[in-house]
């Protein structure tokens, strides 16, 4: 008698459609939105301010939670839809080709078609939009600046001619909507109040966010050159390129500062200067475990947070 067996090809071949559009949405990425929501929410709890939403009518007990959930879930849905326009149309201006050094991408790799990469991007817009009504309802005009800001920012940078991301002026948005408005705007949702101290506490975020940038630019700065993608590392070169970094990894022990006072939230700057050190020894494939050490980085921000 045969035995049944546990799965099929069928069953296979669904695990590894799963697993590809897991590594499609580039999971390794994501402290980058999920860190400065967290760090504004402990902030927001840490205030002693009453939790407060726009509209009176979803002032409930579940309110700071359900919020709290809501803004992860819209933070992570808009760096998935920047995530994967900048996939789409790297790849029709040909900066992204098979065998690059950075992570394979799937349309480069010939391993999903542009039609289902759209349809991906569809489905993460349509996620951020239904997540981010909710936080409008709940947080008024401010949150659907933001919104809007933010939709427009994953666009412009890749999708266009003049496209932030070619022009090497990325750096600044990645510090702004992966830092100071995700903590900020996180703080306001909870509370209808502006934060200084989150405003400086998603700093730091931002900043580990810009490093995540000049790293995977340096890793890339001679095939962006020859496609024409001016980023900073392309326009100004590698040694100054470095020494931004180091700038930015010198601020995040003083936003820190600025946010908690002493504390151990100051400790990131020498998580930072390890990430530092190793950027400036990395070759080729060897800038990919930077980038996986600069989410380590972020989630262990976040930790120090807790105890400062």
């Amino acid at each position: 008698m045969n035995a049944t067996p546990l799965s099929g090809p069928a069953d296979r071949n669904g695990l590894k459609k799963i697993l590809l559009w897991l590594r499609i949405v580039r999971p390794q990425t994501l402290f980058a939105s999920l860190i400065p929501v967290l760090v504004g929410l402990l902030v927001a709890r840490r205030s002693g301010l009453p939790a407060k939403a726009f509209l009176p009518a979803f002032n409930t007990d579940f309110y700071p939670l359900l919020t709290g959930i809501v803004t992860v879930f819209c933070a992570l849905s808009l760096q998935i839809l920047s995530n994967l326009i900048n996939d789409y149309y790297d790849y029709l201006r040909g900066t992204d080709k098979a065998g690059r050094a950075g992570f394979k991408r799937a349309l480069a790799e010939g391993e999903v078609t542009q039609r289902q990469m759209r349809t991906a991007c569809l489905t993460a817009l349509a996620c951020a939009l239904l997540s981010g009504a909710y936080l409008v309802l709940t947080g008024g005009w401010p949150i659907l600046l933001i919104g809007i800001s933010a939709i427009l920012f994953a666009w412009l940078y890749t999708a266009t001619s003049h496209s932030l991301s070619y022009l090497g002026i990325a750096d600044l948005f990645v510090f702004l909507y992966y830092g100071v408005v995700a903590s900020a705007g996180t703080f306001w949702l909870q509370t209808q109040v502006f934060s200084v101290a989150a405003f400086h506490a998603g700093a730091v975020c931002g900043l580990i966010s810009m490093c995540v940038l000049m790293i995977n630019n340096l890793r890339d700065m001679e095939g962006d050159r020859l496609a024409g993608k001016k980023t900073l590392p392309v326009r100004i070169g590698k040694r100054a390129a470095e020494g931004m970094m180091l700038a930015e990894v010198l601020l995040m022990p003083f936003f820190a500062y600025l946010a908690f006072g002493w504390s151990p939230a100051m400790l990131v700057g020498i998580a930072g200067l390890g990430l530092f050190a190793a950027v400036r020894k990395a070759q080729g494939t060897g800038y990919n475990r930077c980038l996986l050490a600069t989410g380590l980085v972020n989630l262990l921000y976040f930790l120090l947070c807790l105890f400062s």
